[in-house]
């Protein structure tokens, strides 16, 4: 069964209710979001695409983003979505990897066209508008997916530099959409998902499980996040649900504050914050309760398992009185339903309660490996068990809390960066000799890049010269938002740099 096959459901149950916003204003019923979709499923047939085939969407948040993801299913094709953040020649290098035949684009974050893609339109054009007009008659069948056919290739970023395509399957994310449910937030037809965060990443996979509830989906008009709008917005179609990284919940917090609003008067605007992709320090929740009441859940993903590994409930952050209550929210919470977590040692065997080890997962939200990578698949998928990398203590209740990242992955405001990357491009500088990155806490982003370099004999290095590298190779969130010059770094006697005592000096 394809994921297609819940918006037909849809269309056919509830035809005329409204089902798409585009900030204040409907867009679609599900019957029109329905017929768009089918629509352009026929027409991408019709031009050559065959069922497997990747098709990139690298655009802003948009209300046609939906329209043209349930095309891709309705038609079997595999969406590769791009974080609209990244620099065109990485996305290029994305587009080459995935052999990506289609490209659907907006043309404010796609300044250049993309090298060896062959088709790429704007979603704003006349080209886009005929694509998805519908065509009278009956809704077409959607492609019959089995199970594990590809529906989603989410590129993460990989520590070899180049980052790697995680393979999420329809079994995979329809396991995720029916857990949300159960573990994250009760769902009903008058709901309303907010899409401010991109579209692209786990936001974007929480339209599956308001789809499953015919629920609305608002995407902003701005296109991101704006707290005053999220508030306005709130007021106009009543209570919403968004999906946000730890520093978007201090934004709204702080517009609450600056509104005057009291838990009563957030509840009008917010039914359900759900937050994760970054640490959320226990200050900050504890802060968002007493200003906005208790409309936040906490989700721990990867994309190699998207929003599915441990939730922290709405009852759990609430619950005072709970003697480890203030454990408790700085933990991630417990497994959720359709997935095992274990944390074990080197070997894969778990550990006893209070034992810090290696966060394992296993379960049918696990990806079904990294796109032509069969080795690093291996390496990370063990047994059916998923090796995430992170660092953890299991309680006798089940809560999982992280501790540390046994790789070092930095994560700045939800957006995952690694240093390898950061430093190859430095090091194509003028003047560097030598270079290191790592992330520093940061009460605002979580954690922002620290660059510490080494110049070269006689060099003298220009900052500004080393950021504009970074700019015309990366994109811009990537870059450092320091530099520390060092006469040479810490290194152990195999020469490897020892980031721990940089991290230690700052």
């Amino acid at each position: 069964m394809s994921l297609a096959h819940l918006l037909l459901r849809q269309a056919q149950l509830h035809p005329d209710r409204p089902a798409i916003h585009l900030g204040p204003r409907r867009w679609a019923t599900h019957a029109q979001w329905a017929g768009r979709s089918a629509a352009l499923a026929r027409r991408l047939t019709e031009a050559g695409l065959r069922p497997g085939d990747r098709v990139l969407l690298f655009m802003r948040n948009h209300p046609r983003y939906l329209e043209l993801l349930w095309g891709l299913w309705w038609a079997g094709l595999v969406a590769v979505p791009v974080n609209a953040k990244l620099h065109p020649r990485e996305v290029s290098w994305i587009a080459g990897n995935a052999e990506a035949r289609w490209a659907f684009t907006s043309a404010d974050v796609a300044s250049e066209p993309l090298a060896g893609v062959p088709v790429q339109i704007d979603v704003d054009s006349p080209q886009a508008d005929a694509l998805l007009a519908e065509v009278a008659g009956t809704l077409s069948e959607p492609f019959d997916a089995p199970p594990d056919h590809l529906a989603w290739l989410f590129y993460t970023s990989g520590t070899t530099g180049r980052p790697k395509g995680v393979m999420l399957t329809h079994r995979n994310l329809m396991a995720m959409g029916l857990t949300y449910g159960l573990d994250v937030d009760t769902l009903h037809a008058g709901d309303a998902m907010l899409y401010a965060a991109p579209l692209s990443h786990g936001a974007g996979l929480y339209a599956i499980p308001h789809l499953m509830a015919g629920a609305r989906h608002v995407v902003p008009e701005s296109g991101g996040v704006d707290p005053e709008e999220m508030f306005a917005l709130g007021r106009h179609h009543g209570p919403l649900t968004t999906f946000a990284a730890p520093t978007i919940v201090r934004r709204l917090v702080e517009q609450a504050l600056a509104e005057g609003l009291d838990p009563d008067h957030a509840a009008r605007c917010f039914k359900t914050i759900v937050y994760g992709g970054a640490p959320m320090y226990a200050a900050d929740i504890r802060r968002a309760l007493e200003v906005m009441g208790p409309r936040f859940v906490q989700i721990y993903g990867q994309g190699e398992s998207p929003m599915t590994i441990t939730a922290l409930s709405r009852a759990a952050l609430a619950d005072v009185q709970h003697p480890r209550w203030a454990e408790r929210i700085a933990s991630v919470g417990v497994a959720q339903t359709p997935v095992q977590v274990r944390v074990a040692d080197a070997q894969g065997l778990p550990l006893p309660p209070g034992e810090l080890g290696e966060v394992l997962v296993k379960g049918d939200t696990v990806m079904a490996g990294y796109w032509r990578q069969p080795e690093a698949t291996a390496a990370t998928v063990r047994d059916g068990w998923l090796f995430t990398g992170d660092m953890g203590v299991l309680d006798a209740d089940g809560f999982l809390t992280l501790k540390d990242r046994s790789k070092d992955l930095i994560i700045s405001g939800g957006s995952n960066i690694y240093p390898r990357e950061v430093e190859e491009v430095l090091l194509t500088a003028p003047g560097v000799a030598d270079v290191a990155v790592v992330g520093a806490p940061d009460p605002e982003w979580g954690e922002v890049v620290v660059a510490f370099v080494v110049a070269a004999p006689g060099t003298p290095l220009d900052l500004g010269e080393l950021d504009a590298q970074c700019l015309a190779q990366m994109a811009r969130f990537k870059r450092p938002k320091r530099y520390v010059v060092l006469d040479a770094l810490p290194k152990n006697h195999y020469g490897k740099v020892l980031k721990t005592e940089l991290r230690q000096r700052l």
